[in-house]
C-alpha cells in the first residue's frame, strides 16, 4: 500500500507523510489494485480504496484537490472541505490528510512539525514553471512554519521524460535544474531535479524518495501506460502528541 510511510515527532504534533504504490486496493487490471483517480465511472472503487488508505493512517478520510497545473495553493481548515480547484493544499488543522494525485508529476509533502503546518504539492511541468512549490512554501511560512520538512516522491525520471527541445528549453530557462536528456539520448526534463531545487531555494530540508513511475511495475505511469494508468497518492497528516 506505502511505498514510503515515515512519522516526524515534533512540539506541535506527529506529522504522518505516506506515498502509495499500486497494491492493496479492489480495483482490477488494467488499473490494479489501489487506484486513486477520479474518474466518473469508477467512483466506488475510489471510495473503498480512499478508505483503506484513510484507515492504515488512522484518519477518518482523504482530502483531495482538483489539480489545475497552476499555482494556486488553498489553506484547508476542515477534513470535510470539498474538493478545490488548486495544486497544493496546507493545513495546520489535525487530522486533515491532505493528499496529491500522481501517475509521473512530482508528489511533494512539506511539514514543519514543530509549528504544526503541513502541506501537499502536485508538482507538473507547467508548476514547476510557475514556482507552485514557492508558493506553498510561502503560504505555510505565511501560516507559521519556520523549518520546513520536504519529502519528493515517485514521479518520471529524467532519463526517461522526453520531450521536444523547445520545451526543455523553455523549462529549463526558468528552472535549469530541469535541463537533461534521455538514456536513449534525446531532449528531456528532469522534474525531480527541478523541484530539489527550488525546494532547496526555498531554505526546505529536502528528502527524496523517489523512484521512477515509468521504470517501476509497482507504480502507475500515464507517459507508460496512457489511459490504463491508475493514480498513486503523496499524502501527508498532522496528529495530535500522545498524552
Amino acid at each position: 500500500m506505502f511505498a514510503t510511510h515515515v512519522c516526524l515527532r515534533g512540539s506541535a504534533g506527529v506529522v504522518e507523510v505516506a506515498f502509495t504504490d499500486r497494491h492493496g486496493g479492489v480495483s482490477g487490471p488494467p488499473f490494479d489494485s489501489l487506484d486513486l483517480s477520479d474518474t466518473p465511472d469508477r467512483e466506488l472503487e475510489l471510495a473503498e480504496n480512499s478508505e483503506r488508505v484513510a484507515r492504515a493512517l488512522g484518519v477518518s478520510r482523504l482530502t483531495w484537490m482538483r489539480q489545475a497545473h497552476g499555482r494556486e495553493v488553498m489553506v484547508v481548515s476542515s477534513a470535510d472541505s470539498p474538493p478545490i480547484s488548486c495544486d497544493a493544499m496546507v493545513t495546520s488543522v489535525h487530522h486533515v490528510a491532505l493528499s496529491v494525485r500522481v501517475a509521473d508529476c512530482v508528489p511533494v509533502v512539506l511539514a514543519d512539525a514543530d509549528q504544526g503546518v503541513v502541506g501537499v504539492v502536485h508538482a507538473g511541468r507547467a508548476g514547476v514553471v510557475a514556482h507552485i512549490i514557492e508558493a506553498s512554501v510561502s503560504t505555510m511560512r505565511m501560516r507559521g512554519a519556520r523549518v520546513v520538512e520536504a519529502w519528493v516522491g515517485p514521479h518520471v525520471c529524467g532519463g526517461c521524460y522526453e520531450v521536444p527541445a523547445q520545451m526543455r528549453d523553455e523549462v529549463s530557462a526558468v528552472v535549469p535544474a530541469a535541463y537533461s536528456c534521455t538514456t536513449w539520448g534525446s531532449p528531456s526534463l528532469d522534474l525531480g531535479a527541478a523541484v530539489g531545487r527550488q525546494l532547496m531555494d526555498a531554505g526546505c530540508r529536502v528528502t527524496d524518495v523517489s523512484s521512477c513511475t515509468l521504470e517501476s511495475p509497482e507504480l502507475f505511469s500515464f507517459r507508460r501506460d496512457s489511459g490504463d494508468s491508475g493514480r498513486s497518492a503523496g499524502i501527508v497528516v498532522l496528529k495530535e502528541l500522545a498524552v
